[in-house]
């Protein structure tokens, strides 16, 4: 995939204060959905708003379609949508007026037809009339992606997008999200609610204390860091585990009722084990009462990889 923006030895010190980005490297590719996880504090906005012009950088490059933002900050920024984790818009102003006012912003002419097509499809065109102050919470948050979305732009950051959002919303951002996607837009988000990032992310970076600790393609790292544990409920308590078990990571509970399998890799990998074994148990006549599985997920892989790293 061709790179839409190329981060090198990004860094930012604060004056008496932590170091909120080191050294990060990380190249953005076209079309492609990239998830940046990492806790409070981690450096996932400061890189965000170094990337938008809101936050100077102590040092490294910044590189976004093909153009050097310390050069050519402005032809960039003008190919770049952000939604912001806070609402930073006039709560008196109309939504179709606050929408139209940010594309103005990048010396677009107004398109009247535009701004209802973005409206509409996030479902907010019969509140293009109303202040925002008087909108829900998740009707204001769709208001921050219309605003990013009113330029048009090539790259889009969504800084916790579906933060204090109900279920329902959430779903319709998403499909949202993913029709962005198709139209070609590139994304960039950051989320706590990891099952997200897990099922829309191309790829995923984890970040911690101003440090990137890998960047995967999100497949590939289920496959590499997953694991899977399956408990067998015995039908009769057993002494040790039988030879003809050996071949498998097997332990035996200190009641000797239940036997524990833990293996990794992907899913498909972890599940196709895990049916291998049950055939060994019933070709050595072992009787079970239950199974019980759980494979791991990305957010199991996130806590381990910060907790370790801490």
């Amino acid at each position: 995939m061709q790179p839409i923006l190329e981060i090198s030895g990004l860094t930012k010190r604060y004056a008496q204060g932590p170091t909120a980005l080191d050294a990060v490297d990380l190249t953005i590719n076209q079309g492609e959905i990239f998830a940046l996880l990492g806790p409070n504090g981690a450096g996932k906005t400061t890189l965000i708003g170094a990337v938008c012009g809101l936050v100077r950088p102590s040092g490294g490059t910044i590189r976004a379609f093909g153009m050097d933002l310390a050069k050519d900050w402005r032809a960039a920024r003008a190919r770049i949508g952000l939604v912001p984790q806070e609402m930073a818009t006039d709560m008196f102003t109309k939504v179709s007026d606050a929408v139209s006012y940010s594309r103005g912003l990048f010396g677009l002419k107004r398109d009247p037809a535009r701004i209802e097509s973005i409206l509409t499809s996030l479902s907010l065109w019969d509140k293009r009339d109303s202040q925002i102050r008087h909108l829900s919470g998740g009707m204001k948050r769709r208001v921050l992606i219309a605003k990013a979305l009113a330029h048009d732009p090539d790259l889009l950051f969504l800084d916790e997008p579906t933060a204090g959002v109900d279920v329902e919303l959430r779903r319709d951002m998403w499909r949202q999200i993913g029709a962005m996607r198709a139209a070609g837009t590139t994304i960039v988000l950051t989320t706590h609610y990891i099952e997200e990032a897990e099922e829309m992310a191309d790829r995923v970076g984890i970040i911690d204390k101003g440090k990137l600790l890998l960047v995967e393609e999100k497949r590939a790292l289920m496959a590499r860091m997953g694991s899977i544990e399956a408990s067998f409920a015995l039908a009769a308590p057993m002494t040790a585990v039988p030879q003809a078990l050996a071949a498998y990571p097997l332990a035996l509970s200190e009641d000797s009722k239940t036997l524990t399998y833990r293996g990794h890799g992907g899913a498909d990998e972890a599940r196709g084990e895990v049916a291998r074994l049950v055939a060994a148990l019933v070709r050595a006549d072992i009787a079970f009462t239950a199974l019980d599985t759980h494979q791991s997920s990305l957010e199991d892989i996130f806590v381990d990889l910060v907790e370790n790293k801490s």
